[in-house]
């Protein structure tokens, strides 16, 4: 393959792809603003139609605002490619460092990453203050936004460097066969983050407290014995200071599993409500959905990672993505750039996954919970986080990873 032919062809995808979004995200527009002013009569007793319109509102908005981030995404990945723009960042790494290695390619990621967030700090600027502010979701303060982003530059520099560089080491020290080394590497450190996240990570961001609750923590503890599984703690984290969406969620693995309430949740379910969401999330670890899913992960990683070995070696690879030579930085970014484009297509099938595994962990609820407290829980958190009861189906289909309320609903109404 030539390197002007596969310019050619990534170009194609792209716009193939930015035209299936735009086409998507536009039937989703109409749908919803054309259902805007009538409640599903599935949810006319439980949602009034001021909730429902600002749901509408809200699903409107956000989508406006994705095909703003479309259009600069698409432009900015153009740019960097084909536009010439990743090979100015290589001569100016270059320039910083003359000497071609690790650190040169530390410094390019480092560059990279930095002109990155400048040109998405609008959008998310505007996202967090803008947008979630007027449908009244925003708790975040520009000084909270300004510690967060610092946390993050910082865990990127200390933890994300290291583990960078090692790569690096890895295609340059390591052979023809440097991205199986890669691949254990990757998935050791994915272990590790399931452990070491809950713990160190995430109290740097939150505070968690344990629920303080007596009652539905005694409610919540005889669930897990009804199901047989085992937590290191019952956690409450303050949700509430950067936004007024619900939540609840596990993490860490194996005894160390701990569950995680938002206090935004806590406040506005009932207890039996909370017990019966908490079902469907032990529903997940019952039908060992999350090894399922990191399964399928390790294997998809297997598989492009011997991709990205093949097409390091390949100079039109190079070329055509707008670099004058071969690289390890310049391989990993530029693969990282076309991947998307080169996922894309299997979107629908990762979500139609993910919804199958949402109803098993519904039906799950049901069975150790009362299916009518999931229901009216599910009613609560549509319309408190503004969730659309009226998605258009093949957007649905394509993008949702959990199935549209109605049918949702339906499913255990029926139960």
């Amino acid at each position: 393959m030539t390197a002007s032919l596969f310019a050619t062809l990534f170009v194609l995808a792209v716009a193939l792809s930015v035209i299936v979004r735009v086409w998507l995200a536009r039937r989703h527009l109409r749908h919803v603003a054309a259902h805007r002013d009538a409640v599903p009569a599935a949810f006319a007793d439980s949602i009034e139609l001021s909730a429902h319109r600002k749901s509408a509102d809200y699903t409107v908005a956000k989508l406006r605002l994705g095909l703003v981030e479309l259009a600069i995404g698409t432009a900015w990945l153009l740019w960097l490619t084909v536009g010439g723009g990743l090979q100015a960042m290589t001569e100016l790494a270059s320039g910083i460092h003359a000497k071609a290695g690790i650190l040169a390619g530390l410094l390019l990621f480092g560059i990279l990453a930095i002109a990155g967030f400048v040109i998405d700090l609008p959008s998310t600027l505007y996202r967090v203050f803008g947008l979630e502010a007027r449908f009244g979701f925003n708790r975040m303060t520009p000084r909270l936004f300004i510690a967060d982003t610092l946390k993050q530059g910082l865990l990127a520099v200390l933890i994300g460097a290291p583990l960078l560089a090692v790569v690096l080491w890895l295609m340059t020290a390591a052979g023809e066969n440097w991205w199986a080394w890669a691949w254990g590497f990757w998935l050791s450190v994915n272990l590790a983050g399931m452990v070491i996240y809950p713990v160190f990570i995430a109290p740097m961001f939150n505070k968690f407290e344990p629920l303080a609750d007596a009652s539905l923590a005694d409610r919540v503890n005889a669930l897990l014995v009804r199901c047989g599984f085992r937590s290191k703690g019952l956690f409450v984290m303050d949700g509430s200071r950067r936004s007024a969406h619900g939540n609840a969620y596990f993490t860490g693995f194996g005894a160390g599993k701990r569950i995680v309430f938002f206090d935004t949740l806590i406040k506005s379910l009932q207890p039996s409500e909370i017990e019966a969401v908490l079902a469907h999330e032990l529903g997940h670890f019952r039908h060992r959905h999350l090894w399922q899913r990191l399964g399928i992960v390790a294997l998809l990683s297997f598989a492009l990672l011997a991709l990205l070995g093949w097409l390091s070696q390949q100079i039109w690879f190079y070329n055509g993505l707008g670099l004058d030579e071969p690289s390890p930085a310049g391989a990993l970014i530029l693969f990282s750039l076309a991947l998307p484009v080169l996922l894309f297509p299997f979107s629908p099938l990762m979500s139609m996954w993910s919804r199958k595994h949402e109803f098993e962990a519904d039906a799950y609820a049901a069975s150790h919970a009362n299916a009518r407290d999931l229901v009216s829980a599910l009613v609560k958190l549509y319309r408190d986080n503004a969730s659309t009861l009226t998605p258009d189906p093949l957007y649905s289909l394509f993008y949702d990873s959990h199935p549209p309320a109605a049918i949702r609903i339906a499913r255990l109404q029926a139960t």
